[in-house]
């Protein structure tokens, strides 16, 4: 794992999700990651709150507190018009679905040199600027 000290890192939905499940390694790792401070979206924090009442069956109020202490721990940048328009491009561009090109263009625009990601091609490089790495 890299330093997020020398790198900026953003951190996928995956990862958070893991963070707050028992999964052994996974959830070691990623509570790692998310102990970090790395960036994460507001598409994110949604996505979290809404994995964590469905598959996990979370209370609301229990993936809210999640979501907040994501929130408070790590920095969060918004998903705008312009953040949609650069995810359609990537989408296109790269053939990721449009919830995959939201994470990415939101790791672009936050000037991220690392994504943590399971669900992406490891160490394929957006961009010329960002590369994926699956951390498990």
């Amino acid at each position: 794992m890299l330093n997020s000290t020398t790198v900026r890192v953003f951190a996928d939905t995956n990862i958070a999700v893991y963070a707050e499940s028992d999964n052994g390694e996974k959830s070691k790792r990623a509570r790692a990651i998310i102990e970090s401070s790395p960036v994460i979206s507001t598409q994110v924090v949604n996505e979290v709150i809404a994995t964590l009442t469905g598959k996990y069956a979370f209370s609301r109020l229990d993936a809210y507190e999640v979501a907040s202490g994501l929130m408070d721990l790590c920095e969060v940048v918004p998903v705008d018009q312009g953040t949609v328009r650069e995810a359609m491009r990537i989408a296109v561009r790269y053939q990721l679905s449009h919830w995959d090109a939201l994470i990415v263009a939101a790791a672009l625009e936050a000037g991220c040199d690392l994504l943590y990601s399971e669900d992406m091609q490891h160490e394929q490089v957006f961009e010329g600027r960002v590369t994926v790495t699956n951390p498990f």
